[in-house]
């Protein structure tokens, strides 16, 4: 997992010590051409090609130890099928880490973003904004686009309870956007009917279209003017649909959407490369593993990526996450957006573009 630094710097994460960092400028830059090949072609490079390309002048065979000596650093690996080589998962996190160096956007491709997410604003749903910035994700990065989303607590109208058996009662609730949600509440004691009007009738006058977060909130910073107000039973009917309906135990805390299977499919050359596609699937058939995934990239600030075997979900089919949260007007994290895909994605690129998108949709959602 890495989190990217500020765009146009290459830095190595505090606390490691790169293997790079023994490296002389001229195995630097054979590595880093390994690499920037591998992410174009996805071919190996062999010593003869190198020796042409570099700056410097080097014979095939120094070029040959050098790759050696990359080699015996567990950068770079020999496929079978070629002299050449190929950077390995190692490799390519020392490159993100130390190397890559992640530009800026210019001004066409932010309008581009923004009117793309845009155009599905005014339908006044954010779940229309979320699936777009996923199908504009998976076509800029020819790859899957990924969007969770933190479920809504929703702005309550108005909620009731109706008393099913003498400790199970059922609580409605009724959204503001005309939503209708149930659930059973299981009580210690036998609960009267006229305790069931007195808890939803003092939860009606306060409701006002808040969140239950908020309400919850309120009475508990006021426990005492809800012992006042309430007898025992009623007070114990409005916690515990307090905390049915705002606690953490919600059956679908996130939402998740995935767009772009098909661009996986895209450039297929051997069969490895289909296996792998053919497991990435079944991956992203794992929703809960996506989410868990994708959770990890709430923390703390920046882009994220993941890599291979850097994550369990992934580690088969070899495939890389890029991934950022999105806030709203307050700072608070809301959602994660970013794009799967395989290990020579295109990071210089992909990391401002999810880095913008996950800005705009912040900026729309929070409008909702």
């Amino acid at each position: 997992m890495n989190q990217i630094r500020p765009p146009g710097r290459s830095v190595t994460p505090a606390g490691s010590r790169s293997p790079l960092a023994e490296l002389d400028l001229r195995s630097r830059e054979i590595f880093r051409r390994i690499v920037e090949a591998y992410l174009e072609s996805g071919e190996p490079v062999g010593s003869r090609n190198l020796s042409r390309s570099l700056p410097m002048s080097l014979s095939p065979a120094s070029v040959r130890n050098v790759m050696s000596d990359l080699e015996g650093l567990g950068l770079i690996y020999a496929p079978h099928t070629s002299a050449g080589r190929l950077p390995t998962e190692l490799g390519l996190r020392f490159f993100v880490d130390a190397l890559l160096e992640i530009g800026d956007l210019g001004e066409t491709e932010r309008s581009h973003i923004e009117s793309r997410v845009r155009a599905h604003a005014h339908d006044g749903s954010p779940e229309a904004v979320l699936a777009e910035a996923g199908n504009l994700l998976s076509g800029l990065s020819r790859g899957a686009g990924v969007v969770l989303a933190s479920k809504a607590d929703p702005r309550v109208k108005h909620i009731d309870f109706v008393r099913l058996e003498p400790r199970r009662v059922l609580a409605i609730l009724v959204g503001d956007d005309g939503s209708v949600e149930n659930r059973i509440l299981t009580l210690d004691e036998d609960i009267p009917p006229s305790a069931l009007v007195e808890a939803s009738n003092y939860l009606n006058a306060r409701l006002q279209g808040r969140t239950l977060n908020d309400l919850k909130a309120d009475m508990e910073r006021s426990r005492k003017a809800l012992e006042a107000e309430l007898d025992a039973l009623s007070r114990r009917v409005v916690e515990a649909g307090l905390a049915t309906w705002a606690g953490s135990g919600s059956e679908r805390p996130h939402t998740l959407i995935v767009r772009g299977h098909a661009n996986l499919l895209e450039n297929l050359n051997a069969l490895e490369d289909l296996e792998r596609i053919r497991l990435l699937f079944e991956d992203l058939e794992k929703q809960n593993d996506i989410i868990e995934l994708l959770a990890h990239a709430e923390r703390g600030e920046g882009v994220k990526i993941f890599i291979g075997s850097e994550n369990k979900l992934f580690s088969l089919s070899g495939s890389t996450v890029v991934a950022t949260p999105y806030r709203d007007a307050n700072r608070k994290i809301v959602g994660v957006l970013g794009v799967i895909g395989p290990t020579r994605l295109n990071y210089a690129r992909i990391v401002p573009v999810v880095e913008y998108t996950a800005q705009v949709v912040g900026r729309l959602i929070d409008r909702e």
